[in-house]
């Protein structure tokens, strides 16, 4: 299932990102009708066009169960299965919003993301994560940018790799959009390089 974080780790000691753990969005299981009581799904996430992860979720009145495995490094396979409390609060132009309650010991935090960390899913908070823009420079958000479009376009990660062809099945004006953002980003991302280069250049020359 497309969009629901694919996530480059389970679980790290050290401080991470948000974009390092897989992730549930609920949002994403409103607009696909996945929260109405009695509907049960199979959630993917794919890393690469590569499956790298599988979770089971059922939806009841008011919570999801989560059923799933993982494993750390060098440890055996262990199951879980727990609910997820929902909450709805009203928007402004009508309808509702759903929220995860965060199922963390203590916590019970409205969230829309939840994100699994050592064991279970957990609102940012409970893991202190952070974004990955917070600690980079403006070259590096370019470069990162552009790298978000290209696996958007199915395009080997790297812009130093060059630029690949059109999506089987993607309109020309979208992918000549993508194609533009993206080329744009890199100019920004080499610029930023060539300037530490020339800075890194004149502190030698001292």
């Amino acid at each position: 299932m497309g969009g629901m974080g694919s996530g480059r780790r389970w679980y790290t000691e050290q401080k991470a990102t948000i974009e390092d753990y897989r992730w549930l969005d609920v949002r994403y299981l409103k607009r696909h009708d996945l929260l109405l009581p009695g509907r049960s799904c199979t959630i993917n996430w794919s890393r690469n066009g590569i499956v790298n992860g599988t979770i089971k979720l059922s939806a009841e009145p008011d919570r999801v169960i989560l059923d799933y495995r993982y494993c750390r490094e060098n440890e055996k396979w262990i199951s879980m299965h727990y609910p997820i409390g929902l909450t709805w609060t009203k928007c402004n132009i009508g309808g509702k919003r759903p929220w995860f309650l965060c199922p963390a010991q203590g916590c019970n935090r409205r969230a829309a993301i939840l994100y699994l960390g050592s064991n279970i899913f957990a609102c940012r908070h409970c893991y202190n994560l952070s974004y990955t823009s917070q600690g980079e420079t403006w070259d590096e958000r370019a470069a990162r940018r552009a790298d978000r479009i290209r696996d958007k376009l199915g395009w080997e990660p790297g812009f130093l790799n060059g630029n690949g062809w059109k999506p089987k099945g993607m309109h020309w004006n979208t992918f000549e959009r993508l194609t533009t953002q993206h080329d744009a980003f890199v100019q920004l991302s080499l610029a930023g390089i060539a300037e530490r280069l020339n800075l890194l250049g004149e502190s030698l020359d001292d």
